[in-house]
C-alpha cells in the first residue's frame, strides 16, 4: 500500500474527529461534570462510581459490559488505521506506535517500573485531595458480584490503557509532529487532554493525571513505545478496580 500524504487541513480535521469520537468528547463532558459538582457543594461530600452494573440480569449485564468495552476501543482502532494509511502499512503503523512484538520482555518490565513510579504517588495524591476537599470519593468498582466480575474489571483496565495511550499519546503525538508542532506544545496538549477527561473526579485527579500525561507523552517522544505505557496504565487501573474491594474498609479511600 502506498503511503497517503494528507494536507494539513485534513490532518487537523482528522484529529478533531478522532478526539471528538473518544477522549476529547470525554474531556468536554468531564469538565461539565466538574462545574456541576462545584455548583452542587463541597467536592468532599460527593462521589462518583466507575464500572457500574448496566442490567439486573447477570448475563445481560455481562453482555453490556463486553459491548461497552468493544465499542470504546473502536476509536483506537480508527486511529491505528489512519496512521497505517499515512505509514503505508498496518505493520509500520504498529511499529511507529511501539506496539510491535520486538521487545515484549523489556516493554513489560518497563511498564511495571512505570506503574511503581506513577501508581503510588497517584494514590497519595488522591488521598491528599480527599483530605483537602478537592476530590470526590471515587468508587472504582461498583459492579455486582458475579463469577465474571474480576475478569471484566481486568478487561476494563486493559481497555482504558489501550484507548488512552494509543489515542492521546501515540496517535496524537505523531499527528501533531506531522503538523509541525514543537515537542513542548505536543506534550502539554496531550497532558491537558488527559487531565481534562479525569476532572469529573475532582480537581486533584485532574492535576494528577495532567502530570501523568506530561510523563507519558515525553516518554513516547523519547522512546517511541506505547506498549510500556499500556502495561503501566492497565496495571494501575487493575490494582484500583480489583484491589478496591479488598482495601475499601481499611484505607480512607
Amino acid at each position: 500500500m502506498e503511503p497517503v500524504s494528507p494536507t494539513r487541513g485534513l490532518l487537523r480535521a482528522e484529529l478533531l474527529i478522532v478526539l471528538g469520537l473518544s477522549l476529547g468528547r470525554s474531556a468536554v463532558y468531564s469538565l461539565i461534570a466538574l462545574v456541576q459538582a462545584l455548583a452542587a457543594g463541597p467536592l468532599a461530600g460527593q462521589s462518583t462510581s466507575l464500572n457500574t452494573s448496566q442490567a439486573r440480569d447477570p448475563w445481560l449485564d455481562l453482555l453490556y459490559q463486553l459491548l461497552s468495552i468493544g465499542f470504546t476501543l473502536v476509536p483506537a482502532a480508527l486511529a491505528v488505521l489512519l496512521l497505517a494509511l499515512t505509514a503505508g502499512s498496518l505493520a509500520q503503523a504498529l511499529g511507529d506506535l511501539g506496539l510491535d512484538l520486538r521487545r515484549p520482555g523489556r516493554d513489560l518490565w518497563q511498564g511495571v517500573a512505570i506503574t511503581a513510579a506513577i501508581g503510588v504517588p497517584g494514590l497519595a495524591f488522591y488521598l491528599v485531595g480527599r483530605a483537602l476537599g478537592i476530590t470526590v470519593e471515587v468508587i472504582p468498582a461498583a459492579l455486582d458480584a458475579h463469577w465474571w466480575t474480576i475478569p471484566v474489571l481486568l478487561l476494563q483496565a486493559l481497555k482504558n490503557g489501550i484507548i488512552e495511550e494509543v489515542v492521546v499519546v501515540g496517535y496524537l503525538v505523531q499527528r501533531l509532529e506531522r503538523l509541525g508542532w514543537s515537542g513542548r506544545h505536543i506534550v502539554m496538549v496531550s497532558a491537558v487532554i488527559r487531565g481534562a477527561y479525569h476532572t469529573y473526579q475532582g480537581l486533584g485527579p485532574g492535576v494528577a493525571n495532567l502530570v501523568m500525561g506530561l510523563v507519558f507523552a515525553q516518554w513516547f517522544r523519547r522512546t517511541r513505545r506505547t506498549a510500556p505505557l499500556i502495561v503501566a496504565h492497565t496495571l494501575i487501573d487493575a490494582f484500583a478496580f480489583v484491589g478496591y474491594g479488598l482495601v475499601k474498609d481499611v484505607l480512607p479511600l
